[in-house]
């Protein structure tokens, strides 16, 4: 079976950026992005694994996927707001 293709809306390019300025980016990128949008997060910190994925859970979004190539990371998260 062929693996799902994910687009991104937005990249987050955090390569060179130590922690934790991959995690606050990304918490500000959610806040600025639209319901349902998806962001693409790009880290080379190794802390990063452990911020990034439970802060988007913590709020409400989805990760869709977690790569990892070497040092680098690749996260896909859908941003989701509560309806108010």
């Amino acid at each position: 079976m062929a693996e799902e293709i994910i687009h991104a809306d937005y990249t987050l390019n955090m390569l060179g950026d130590p922690c934790p300025w991959p995690a606050m980016k990304s918490i500000e990128a959610y806040d600025k992005m639209k319901d349902g949008e998806v962001i693409e997060i790009l880290s080379d910190c190794p802390q990063s694994i452990t911020n990034i994925v439970p802060d988007a859970e913590n709020r409400g979004h989805e990760v869709l996927k977690v790569e990892e190539d070497g040092p680098t990371f690749r996260y896909l998260v859908r941003v989701h707001h509560d309806s108010k």
